[in-house]
C-alpha cells in the first residue's frame, strides 16, 4: 500500500482533492480536522457531504460527540488502527485536513507516559480543584516544561502533574528519558499553495454558504444540547455565533468576524506547514492532482 498527505489553509480545496485522488487510486481517506472529529457539527467544520463521505471511504469524521475529550493520542491511535485496515483490505491511504499539528505528531512520534494507576489519577483529581495551586507548583519545579503552559490550561497542567506523581521526576525529565519514536517514516506531503487574496474570497464565499445552510440553526441546537462548556464550542464559527445570539455583534459583523479569524486561522496554517515540515511538494491547486497521480501510478 501506499500513503501520503495533503495539507493546506482552511477552504483551499483539499477534500475535493483528496476524494479525487482517492478514487483514482483506490484509497481510504484520514481526515485531520480538529473540528470533523465530532459529530453534529457539520455546518461549522464544513465536512464533506453525505453524497460526498459515501462516495471515498472516510475515517476520522463523525467519531466523538461535541462533549467528549479529543487528543492526539487518541488520533495516533485511530492512524495505528486504519493502517491496519488499509494493509488487511489493500487499499492506499491519503491523510487529508488542516489540523497539520496531527500530521506532525505522526512523523515525529510522541513520548510515551508513565503507568497511572487509579490511585494517582484520583490524587491528582483532587489536587486540581486548586488550579493556581497546581501550576505555581509546577512552575517551581519545572519552570523550562511550565513556562509555555498557561495557568488555565487544565489540560496540560494535569498531564505534567500525572507524569511527577507517577514518576518521581519532573516533566522535562520524563522526556528526557523517554524520546518519541516517529510513527510514519518516508510519507509524501503535499501542499496546496493558495494565493492570499484568492484564498480570502473563498473564504468569504463559504462563509456566506454556512449561513444559507443553516448554521445559526446548527449553533443554537449544540449550545442546547451540550451547554457551552465544552472545548469543540470554542471553535471559529461557533464563538462568533454565540455573540450574535447574545446580542453582542449585528448579523453582518458576526459574518465579517467569521471570515476575519478564519482568515487568521488560514495564514497560521500556513506558517506552521511552511516552517515544520520538510521537503514536502507545493504547488497551486489546479496543478497538484496531476502532480500527484504521476508521483504515485
Amino acid at each position: 500500500m501506499k500513503q501520503l498527505a495533503i495539507i493546506g489553509p482552511t477552504a483551499s480545496g483539499k477534500s475535493d482533492l483528496a476524494i479525487n485522488i482517492a478514487k483514482k487510486t483506490d484509497a481510504y481517506i484520514l481526515s485531520i480536522d480538529s473540528l470533523s472529529i465530532y459529530k453534529e457539527i457539520d455546518i461549522v467544520s464544513a465536512k464533506p457531504s453525505s453524497t460526498e463521505l459515501n462516495s471515498v471511504k472516510h475515517f476520522g469524521i463523525n467519531v466523538i460527540d461535541p462533549d467528549e475529550y479529543f487528543s492526539v493520542n487518541i488520533f495516533i491511535d485511530l492512524y495505528k488502527e486504519l493502517l491496519s485496515t488499509c494493509r488487511s483490505e489493500n487499499k492506499n491511504l491519503i491523510i487529508v485536513g488542516g489540523t497539520s499539528f496531527y500530521l506532525k505528531s505522526l512523523l515525529d512520534g510522541l513520548s510515551k507516559l508513565p503507568e497511572i494507576n487509579n490511585e494517582i489519577k484520583q490524587h491528582v483529581e483532587l489536587k486540581l480543584k486548586n488550579l493556581k495551586e497546581c501550576y505555581q507548583f509546577l512552575y517551581d519545579l519545572d519552570t523550562t516544561y511550565m513556562k509555555d503552559i498557561s495557568p488555565n490550561d487544565k489540560y496540560r497542567i494535569e498531564k505534567a502533574l500525572l507524569i511527577y506523581e507517577s514518576s518521581s521526576l519532573t516533566p522535562s525529565e520524563w522526556f528526557i528519558q523517554n524520546p518519541p519514536k516517529p510513527i510514519i517514516e518516508n510519507l509524501d506531503i503535499y501542499n496546496i499553495h493558495a494565493d492570499r487574496e484568492i484564498l480570502r474570497q473563498r473564504i468569504s464565499k463559504r462563509t456566506s454558504k454556512m449561513l444559507e445552510l443553516g448554521l445559526i440553526d446548527e449553533v443554537c441546537a449544540l449550545e442546547k444540547k451540550y451547554t457551552r462548556t465544552p472545548h469543540s464550542m470554542n471553535s471559529i464559527g461557533i464563538v462568533e455565533v454565540l455573540e450574535y445570539l447574545d446580542g453582542k455583534v449585528t448579523k453582518d459583523a458576526m459574518i465579517d468576524n467569521i471570515s476575519t479569524h478564519t482568515s487568521q486561522l488560514a495564514k497560521r496554517q500556513q506558517t506552521f506547514n511552511r516552517t515544520q515540515f520538510k521537503d514536502i511538494v507545493s504547488a497551486p491547486l489546479e496543478k497538484l492532482e496531476e502532480l500527484i497521480l504521476s508521483q504515485i501510478s
